[in-house]
């Protein structure tokens, strides 16, 4: 199958590098979202402030986020690049700030008043930052005495090598990594703190709400937003900073517009959306309706600002993250007491998400309908054009976008694609667990449905995607990445995870090399 490409713009080729950092991030902070949790729980609990406090259990909280967060995070993003090796290794060097950390704190706090003490810094940012400077470097190391170790000596070396080069890590991590991390986190808390006391924190909507719907948000939320959320959180028991990207009411706001106000395939389709999206927390199903009319994003953007200034009134806060962004996961880490803030701030961004999106859609009905009237389906030209923005277009895929129906072939055409045998269908998305995972079961089903048995349909993260996929499924703004990650396999762009005309297509292909006898 051959791939034509055209040149990339810097632009396009700057949001696939932070996309991807992003999607790095978000692989090592979400499969250790239940221990976030599960530290939550244990907060809003046992605390002294808690719901029940119980002064021995509570002794779990500090250790539980100083040291076992930390080394998950850095044992995940070890294993994303080498392995289980990988994971070993950065979990030494990891610890190794953490202690570089507790030593500089104890230094700095020797020369101060007991009033104004320094507290702990946890060692998130550290971790994010050890994990692939461990893992990285112990491939390179084994990379230059692969295939020369003589017989019955491999064990011996191998064990040996990762100890010493964990010890010569955590050394880096307690000297230079610990002290730069705690000047970093340093300037973000002072940078938080000014917005905070300005007022200008709701500014940062100018930022989040564009970068969610470019898929740029997790470099921001996991890289910054949870682990400062987590050091405030620790220290006084709740943090605002978590409720700046998981808000459900923007993304629900633009929905509900489109399922009143809406024409055609956006129209029709916004409903169902609309739930996932705020009761299932994946917001990604909301992103091609902005995408579709990018004046919309300032009616995010808008609402956005709205919920933050809500909760920064009324003092809403949540004690842990909230992931996914559902209104239940966002309930159930409400800090004490505020309740009324958060459910106000989420119904209060929504409605003016809802009414700036209805302005904006009526004034521009005229125009969409003529649009509608001259394509079979705006919503997926909409879709189509937002691809062609990134830069590159596979000739032989160009069927399975929207909007391709209308193509004299009528959409796929089975026999440019049954040059590779489909047997493993793979849904990727940032994360691996949200819109990816929504996508498989879909498309699991139709498969099933079809009485095709031997073929599998599974989800992944994008950094996680291996040749061993023949057909990968992303959304339209990742799959520039995906192909990155397997050029052989064949890549299909949805518009949505939901209900997607591509997915029966791809039954279609899959039923058609059955019937040909080439599956």
């Amino acid at each position: 199958m051959t791939t034509a490409s055209v040149p990339a713009t810097g632009t396009s080729k700057a949001r696939v590098g932070v996309q991807r950092f992003g999607t790095f991030l978000s692989g090592m902070i979400m499969p250790n979202i239940p221990a976030l949790i599960a530290w939550g729980i244990f907060t809003a609990f046992f605390i002294a402030v808690g719901w029940t406090p119980v002064p021995a259990l509570a002794t779990l909280v500090g250790p539980f986020i100083h040291y076992l967060l930390p080394i998950l995070i850095a044992y995940t993003g070890g294993n994303i690049i080498y392995g289980v090796r990988g994971g070993v290794v950065a979990s030494i060097g990891t610890f190794g700030a953490i202690a570089g950390s507790d030593y500089l704190i104890a230094q700095i706090n020797a020369d101060l008043p007991a009033d104004n003490q320094l507290g702990q810094v946890h060692m998130f940012i550290g971790a994010m930052i050890m994990a692939p400077i461990c893992a990285y470097s112990m491939r390179w190391l084994d990379s230059l005495w692969e295939g020369k170790i003589r017989a019955g000596f491999e064990m011996l070396v191998n064990m040996f090598s990762a100890g010493i080069w964990g010890f010569v890590l955590a050394i880096i991590g307690f000297y230079p990594i610990a002290w730069v991390v705690n000047g970093i986190m340093q300037v973000l808390s002072n940078a938080v703190d000014w917005l905070v006391s300005m007022n200008l924190l709701p500014l940062t909507s100018i930022i989040i709400e564009p970068a969610k719907v470019f898929f740029l948000n997790n470099a921001i939320n996991h890289g910054v937003l949870t682990p400062l959320g987590i050091q405030e959180s620790a220290d006084t028991g709740s943090s605002i900073l978590f409720l700046l990207e998981a808000n459900p009411g923007p993304g629900v706001g633009l929905l509900l517009a489109f399922t009143f106000f809406g024409i055609g395939a956006a129209r029709a389709s916004a409903p169902g959306a609309a739930v996932i999206q705020f009761f299932g927390g994946i917001h990604e199903v909301y992103f091609p309706y902005a995408l579709m009319k990018p004046m919309l994003i300032l009616a995010l953007i808008a609402g956005g600002m709205t919920g933050v200034t809500t909760n920064m009134l009324l003092g809403g806060a949540l004690r842990a993250p909230a992931a996914p962004g559902s209104i239940f996961a966002v309930i159930a880490q409400v800090a004490n007491n505020s309740y009324v803030a958060v459910l106000l701030s989420v119904v209060l961004a929504a409605t003016v998400t809802f009414l700036i999106s209805w302005v904006i859609l009526r004034a521009s009905r005229k125009r969409d309908l003529e649009a509608m009237a001259a394509t079979d389906d705006a919503f997926g030209a909409a879709i189509t054009q937002t691809a062609a923005a990134k830069g590159k277009t596979s000739a032989a895929l160009d069927g399975l976008r929207s909007g391709a129906a209308t193509s004299a072939d009528g959409g796929i055409e089975p026999a440019t694609m049954t040059e590779r045998e489909i047997k493993n269908i793979v849904f990727a998305c940032d994360a691996g667990m949200g819109s990816s995972a929504m996508g498989a079961s879909v498309l699991r089903n139709k498969i099933k449905k079809a009485g095709i048995e031997d073929v599998t349909v599974t989800n992944k993260a994008i950094a996680a995607l291996d040749a061993s996929a023949d057909l990968v499924i992303t959304q339209n703004q990742l799959t520039d990445r995906a192909r990155q990650k397997t050029p052989g396999s064949v890549h299909v762009s949805v518009d949505n995870f939901m209900n997607s005309p591509r997915y029966d297509e791809v039954v279609d292909l899959v039923r058609a090399q059955h019937e040909d006898g080439t599956a």
